[in-house]
């Protein structure tokens, strides 16, 4: 029996190419297209490769960057959630004056992100020139096997290493701001919601610097450890509230946010009267009504730019291999759900 012959994979990106001839991404993007100044047996090497390995551009990116519509694939966490179908609402805005085209995938509850995974495959089967992830339930590393096949970019949460590209929202500056607003009210032993990093890592972030600016300006905080579940914690709090422990509750997000107070109301327990309670989000519809004391997160902002930077890194004449970093910040929201410690 004779060895199977070697085949090239069922993908060559120019990535492969590039490795492969020993260049850059956009050394080899550029040479493929006859544009730019090479020593021309670079050039001869790059195109030697490019055949022998089988590589067939990606027309749609090319496309996209001669103006026409391109196609770009969108990995959505619930929609039912307001702070995601407002960036739904405005990725697809900024994508549609751009002439860029989004096909969307929605996933709801996904232990792990295997769901959420196999949602990315599906899409890079439809042929996306690039991918805007805007969920926290997949990890970075679950996303970095396919960033040699398209450019992708978070959309709400930092990436990290050197593949994937992140627009996001500032939620350090989230957690610390509510945190200072918190301390300069007077509030000195405060209940913290912390969210497993596994159930929602942006909470995560927000609670870590919530319990960081607290300790370090001295406040006594109890930390009460809660899931994806945003009444979780929530008897725990009024318990400690009740007995006098803590004055304040910080919540990670405004559904947990209006848990607490729905127990509250229902134990006879006068928010802020009794105790003070904050949110993150602000953009929960009716949250001005409520007074929620929370942070309005930029959404519009993070869409807009997300949008830019896919535009930029479908532009086969940009160096693709510089990551794009940016993060957002929010205003506070007062609100009258937390009031000065009498």
């Amino acid at each position: 029996m004779t060895d199977a012959p070697d085949r090239p994979p069922l993908r060559v990106t120019i990535s492969d190419v590039a490795a492969a001839a020993g260049v850059s991404r956009a050394t080899a993007t550029r040479a493929l297209k006859g544009e730019g100044r090479f020593a021309e047996q670079t050039r001869a090497r790059i195109l030697d490769i490019s055949e022998r390995l089988g590589y067939v551009p990606n027309t749609m990116a090319a496309e996209l960057a001669a103006g026409r519509t391109g196609t770009v694939g969108l990995l959505l966490r619930d929609a039912s959630n307001p702070a995601y179908g407002l960036l739904f609402s405005c990725l697809q805005d900024e994508a549609n004056r751009c002439g860029l085209d989004l096909v969307t995938v929605t996933i709801g509850a996904d232990s792990g992100g295997t769901k959420q995974v196999t949602a990315l495959q599906r899409l890079l089967g439809m042929r996306v020139a690039g991918l805007i992830v805007a969920t926290g339930g997949v990890t970075n590393a679950q996303l970095e096997p396919f960033a040699d096949q398209v450019p992708i970019i978070r959309a709400g949460r930092d990436a990290t290493g050197d593949r994937v590209h992140s627009v996001a929202y500032d939620e350090q500056s989230h957690g610390a701001l509510l945190a200072a607003h918190v301390h300069s009210l007077g509030h000195r032993r405060v209940a913290v919601l912390a969210t497993d990093p596994a159930a929602s890592f942006p909470e995560h972030v927000r609670v870590t610097a919530m319990r960081e600016h607290l300790e370090s300006a001295g406040v006594e905080v109890t930390p009460i450890a809660v899931g994806a579940g945003p009444a979780e914690g929530v008897d725990a709090a009024l318990a400690l509230a009740s007995a006098g422990r803590v004055t304040a509750v910080m919540c990670p997000s405004d559904y947990r946010q209006l848990a607490v107070l729905r127990a509250a109301r229902d134990a006879g327990m006068r928010v802020p009267a009794d105790f003070s309670v904050t949110g993150c989000d602000g953009i929960l519809p009716g949250a001005d009504l409520l007074g929620l004391t929370t942070v309005r997160v930029p959404v519009e902002a993070v869409a807009r730019e997300t949008v830019a930077a896919m535009q930029h890194l479908l532009d086969t004449d940009s160096d693709s291999d510089d990551l794009v970093r940016r993060s957002y910040a929010g205003p506070l929201v007062a609100g009258t759900t937390a009031a000065v410690l009498l």
